[in-house]
């Protein structure tokens, strides 16, 4: 496992090689915060997946790509206009698992050509920025073609993929394992780029998760 520290490059990522597109996961049914799509919590304003959507933006990743399951209706309706470009990919299969959800994302952009790798990204995870984007794909940059957050020396999100990854990644997605299992076999191969400076992977699961972020804005939907 490589480990590429604190690393800051101020050149836009976009501005040379193959692409580098954003896939968020945004399926979730937030069964243990009343039921509703976590994609739609209230979060400074706006709604949470519109919030993670700008952040793969603006950290560097075309196209973006977002996988939408619970409620997928109504926040396709809600959140279209916060994202223009955005292909939004529903998967009817979504409470299986995060697993299912990956597939969807990576079957859609497959079909882009010019994308040579994907930075997944999780909808529940509010306090993980651009900055933190950035680095993960500038470690892409320099050659790294498993990449991934790392806080305080643990791996989390987001992680990055380089294409020749994605059949494998997607075959040993199952459940709510995401790509857990595929990366345990390629340990040795990933880059660690330490975000723990710039980012924090809070996950927003549990009531108790969502009073704790109370304080970043996050507020359930009506």
């Amino acid at each position: 496992m490589g480990y590429a520290g604190s690393m800051n490059n101020s050149k836009d990522p976009r501005a040379h090689g193959p692409s580098v597109a954003g896939l968020l996961l945004a399926a979730g049914g937030g069964r243990r915060l009343g039921g509703r799509p976590k994609a739609l919590l209230r979060y400074r304003g706006g709604l949470l997946a519109g919030h993670a959507l700008e952040v793969l933006r603006a950290g560097g990743c075309s196209p973006v790509h977002a996988v939408l399951g619970a409620g997928a209706a109504e926040v396709r309706e809600r959140i279209r206009p916060l994202a223009p470009g955005t292909v939004l990919v529903e998967n009817p299969d979504w409470a299986a698992g995060m697993g299912s959800s990956l597939r969807a994302g990576l079957e859609s952009l497959a079909a882009v050509p010019g994308a040579g790798a994907v930075l997944v990204m999780l909808v529940d995870q509010p306090r993980i920025g651009p900055e933190a984007v950035a680095r993960v794909l500038a470690a892409h940059r320099a050659g790294a073609g498993l990449a991934a957050a790392a806080y305080g020396g643990e791996r989390g999100h987001p992680v990055l993929f380089a294409r020749e990854h994605w059949a494998g990644v997607a075959a040993a997605a199952r459940g709510d394992q995401g790509a857990r299992t595929y990366l345990r076999a390629h340990a040795a191969g990933i880059t660690l780029v330490e975000c723990g400076d710039v980012a924090a992977a809070d996950d927003l699961d549990t009531p108790e998760d969502l009073a704790r972020l109370t304080a970043g804005g996050i507020e359930l939907p009506p």
